[in-house]
Protein backbone atom coordinates (compact mmCIF):
# COMPACT_ATOMS: atom_id res chain seq x y z
CA UNK A 1 0.00 0.00 0.00
CA UNK A 2 1.18 3.62 -0.89
CA UNK A 3 0.39 6.68 0.71
CA UNK A 4 0.18 10.20 -1.33
CA UNK A 5 2.24 13.12 0.16
CA UNK A 6 0.86 16.07 -1.27
CA UNK A 7 3.89 17.10 -3.72
CA UNK A 8 3.55 13.84 -5.06
CA UNK A 9 -0.34 13.82 -5.78
CA UNK A 10 0.03 17.71 -7.39
CA UNK A 11 3.33 16.70 -9.42
CA UNK A 12 1.43 13.89 -11.08
CA UNK A 13 -1.84 16.74 -11.67
CA UNK A 14 0.28 19.12 -12.92
CA UNK A 15 2.74 17.12 -15.03
CA UNK A 16 -0.19 14.52 -16.37
CA UNK A 17 -3.15 16.63 -16.05
CA UNK A 18 -6.06 14.37 -16.41
CA UNK A 19 -8.26 16.32 -18.63
CA UNK A 20 -5.51 15.77 -21.07
CA UNK A 21 -6.80 12.53 -22.74
CA UNK A 22 -2.87 10.76 -23.43
CA UNK A 23 -3.23 10.22 -19.80
CA UNK A 24 -6.55 8.27 -19.44
CA UNK A 25 -5.35 5.53 -18.68
CA UNK A 26 -2.96 6.76 -15.92
CA UNK A 27 -5.81 8.81 -13.68
CA UNK A 28 -7.61 5.05 -14.45
CA UNK A 29 -5.07 3.32 -13.30
CA UNK A 30 -4.74 5.46 -9.96
CA UNK A 31 -8.49 5.31 -9.64
CA UNK A 32 -8.19 1.54 -9.79
CA UNK A 33 -5.87 1.64 -7.01
CA UNK A 34 -7.43 4.08 -5.10
CA UNK A 35 -10.61 1.99 -4.85
CA UNK A 36 -8.50 -1.28 -4.15
CA UNK A 37 -7.36 0.63 -1.33
CA UNK A 38 -3.83 0.56 -2.79
CA UNK A 39 -3.29 4.08 -2.59
CA UNK A 40 -4.26 6.57 0.67
CA UNK A 41 -3.60 9.97 1.73
CA UNK A 42 -3.11 11.41 5.20
CA UNK A 43 -5.44 13.88 6.06
CA UNK A 44 -2.77 16.46 6.63
CA UNK A 45 -1.61 16.01 2.73
CA UNK A 46 -4.82 16.14 2.09
CA UNK A 47 -5.73 19.40 3.51
CA UNK A 48 -2.89 20.77 1.23
CA UNK A 49 -3.74 19.08 -1.43
CA UNK A 50 -7.12 20.86 -1.37
CA UNK A 51 -5.42 24.17 -0.47
CA UNK A 52 -2.95 23.94 -3.41
CA UNK A 53 -5.07 22.55 -6.11
CA UNK A 54 -8.78 22.38 -4.86
CA UNK A 55 -9.83 20.47 -8.76
CA UNK A 56 -7.19 17.57 -7.42
CA UNK A 57 -8.15 17.57 -3.76
CA UNK A 58 -12.20 16.84 -5.29
CA UNK A 59 -11.16 14.25 -7.89
CA UNK A 60 -8.91 12.56 -4.95
CA UNK A 61 -12.08 12.92 -2.96
CA UNK A 62 -14.90 11.96 -5.31
CA UNK A 63 -12.48 8.59 -5.82
CA UNK A 64 -13.17 7.74 -1.85
CA UNK A 65 -9.46 7.90 -1.48
CA UNK A 66 -8.20 6.28 1.70
CA UNK A 67 -7.87 8.88 4.49
CA UNK A 68 -5.69 8.58 7.14
CA UNK A 69 -6.42 10.53 10.32
CA UNK A 70 -3.87 12.17 12.47
CA UNK A 71 -3.90 9.41 15.72
CA UNK A 72 -2.63 9.82 19.28
CA UNK A 73 0.04 7.24 18.20
CA UNK A 74 0.83 8.60 15.33
CA UNK A 75 1.28 12.17 16.97
CA UNK A 76 3.99 10.36 19.49
CA UNK A 77 5.34 8.53 16.27
CA UNK A 78 5.43 12.55 15.06
CA UNK A 79 7.48 14.18 18.36
CA UNK A 80 9.87 11.00 18.31
CA UNK A 81 10.90 12.05 14.87
CA UNK A 82 11.15 15.58 15.81
CA UNK A 83 13.52 14.70 18.85
CA UNK A 84 15.68 12.67 16.59
CA UNK A 85 16.24 15.25 14.31
CA UNK A 86 17.33 17.54 17.39
CA UNK A 87 14.21 20.03 16.48
CA UNK A 88 13.33 22.29 19.64
CA UNK A 89 9.87 23.62 20.02
CA UNK A 90 8.55 25.25 16.83
CA UNK A 91 12.11 25.86 15.45
CA UNK A 92 11.64 24.24 12.29
CA UNK A 93 14.83 25.11 9.66
CA UNK A 94 15.31 23.76 6.02
CA UNK A 95 14.34 20.62 6.12
CA UNK A 96 10.98 18.88 7.11
CA UNK A 97 8.55 21.12 8.27
CA UNK A 98 5.58 19.38 11.14
CA UNK A 99 2.73 18.51 8.56
CA UNK A 100 5.79 16.79 6.98
CA UNK A 101 6.49 15.19 10.54
CA UNK A 102 2.76 13.82 10.57
CA UNK A 103 2.62 13.12 7.07
CA UNK A 104 5.79 10.73 7.89
CA UNK A 105 4.39 9.39 11.30
CA UNK A 106 1.19 8.38 9.47
CA UNK A 107 2.63 6.35 6.75
CA UNK A 108 4.91 4.89 9.69
CA UNK A 109 2.15 4.04 11.16
CA UNK A 110 -0.14 2.52 8.70
CA UNK A 111 2.83 0.48 7.09
CA UNK A 112 2.69 2.17 3.70
CA UNK A 113 5.27 3.38 1.21
CA UNK A 114 4.88 7.14 1.13
CA UNK A 115 5.10 8.91 -1.80
CA UNK A 116 6.85 12.08 -2.69
CA UNK A 117 8.57 14.96 -4.97
CA UNK A 118 10.74 15.80 -1.88
CA UNK A 119 14.27 16.16 -3.39
CA UNK A 120 16.64 13.35 -2.63
CA UNK A 121 19.91 14.68 -0.25
CA UNK A 122 22.76 13.02 -1.72
CA UNK A 123 25.01 14.29 0.67
CA UNK A 124 22.88 14.54 4.02
CA UNK A 125 23.19 17.99 5.41
CA UNK A 126 25.59 17.84 9.48
CA UNK A 127 22.39 19.35 10.67
CA UNK A 128 19.32 16.27 11.03
CA UNK A 129 16.83 19.28 11.14
CA UNK A 130 17.84 19.93 7.48
CA UNK A 131 16.96 16.88 6.26
CA UNK A 132 14.27 16.65 3.80
CA UNK A 133 11.44 13.89 3.90
CA UNK A 134 13.35 11.03 1.94
CA UNK A 135 16.49 11.29 4.33
CA UNK A 136 14.33 11.24 7.22
CA UNK A 137 12.12 8.01 5.73
CA UNK A 138 15.36 6.25 5.78
CA UNK A 139 16.97 6.95 9.57
CA UNK A 140 17.04 4.12 11.51
CA UNK A 141 14.86 5.10 13.77
CA UNK A 142 12.20 6.16 11.16
CA UNK A 143 12.65 3.21 9.21
CA UNK A 144 9.56 4.00 6.44
CA UNK A 145 10.00 3.32 2.33
CA UNK A 146 9.82 6.72 0.57
CA UNK A 147 9.55 6.60 -3.62
CA UNK A 148 9.31 9.40 -5.86
CA UNK A 149 5.83 9.57 -8.09
CA UNK A 150 8.14 8.33 -11.17
CA UNK A 151 9.83 5.45 -9.32
CA UNK A 152 5.95 4.43 -8.55
CA UNK A 153 5.07 4.11 -12.32
CA UNK A 154 8.08 2.10 -12.88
Amino acid sequence: MYSFDASSIIHAWDNYPPENPHFDSLWEWIGRKISNNQFGISKKALEEVEHKVPKCGEWLKDNNITIYPLTASALLTAQRIKNFLGIEEEKYTKGVGENDLFIIAIAKETQTISITEEGRQNNLPNLKSNYKIPAVCNMNEVNVECISFVELLK
